[in-house]
């Protein structure tokens, strides 16, 4: 039972992987074998903010988020990984010091993980992969600068339009205050703005 749990688990991240770079047989074993099933309830911590990130995250269901807590007790989101999205605090993980940001569950979620020491392993029983996460890496690396461009450059009612288009199986899933942590803007600010777009132009 746990056997086929896990096969069906990993069935949508060698997928991922396929659409990448397809994968032979005893690639796919190696991701059976290396990537564990983990299941975490609404609000559970996946990583907290000290705690050395020790895991690669891939979403199987459900939804986590990445933030950072400042002083005055604000949440700041950096970003939101539904399903068939990769999460982990990048810095914390390769250089393997403490995090500085929190990862939790936003709904209950089911997420494949592979450690930093299963990773080394997986890149050198499988060159493809040190490919394939390079890949990973890279296009991670540009969400992260288009955020940060929007950010110092944009308007609140473009960075929704950027959320809606980037996000857009969670406009519906995700509460206000979430959606608006993460435009920087408050949750009052918008619901004006969601009012403003849905009303028609005269």
């Amino acid at each position: 039972m746990k056997e086929n749990l896990v096969l069906a688990s990993v069935e949508p991240l060698i997928d991922y992987f396929n659409r990448i770079i397809p994968l032979n047989a005893d690639e796919r074993q190696l991701v059976t074998e290396l990537f564990k099933p983990r299941l975490y309830r609404r609000k559970q911590y996946i990583l907290q903010e000290g705690d050395l990130c020790n895991q690669f995250n891939f979403v199987v269901r459900g939804c986590i988020r990445l933030y950072k807590i400042d002083e005055k007790g604000n949440t700041h989101i950096i970003q939101f990984a539904p399903e068939n999205w990769w999460m982990n605090d990048i810095r914390s993980f390769h250089k393997r010091l403490p995090s500085e940001l929190n990862i939790d569950a936003l709904e209950d979620t089911m997420i494949l993980q592979i450690s930093h020491e299963n990773l080394i392993t997986l890149y050198k029983n499988a060159p493809k992969f040190d490919r394939i996460f390079r890949v990973l890496l890279e296009n991670s690396f540009v969400t992260l600068q288009n955020r940060l461009l929007q950010n110092i450059s944009s308007t609140a009612e473009e960075r929704y339009l950027s959320f809606m288009q980037t996000y857009s199986q969670l406009a519906n899933r995700l509460p206000q205050t979430q959606i608006a942590s993460f435009l920087g803007i408050t949750p009052e600010f918008l619901s004006r703005l969601r009012n403003r777009l849905v009303k028609p132009k005269s």
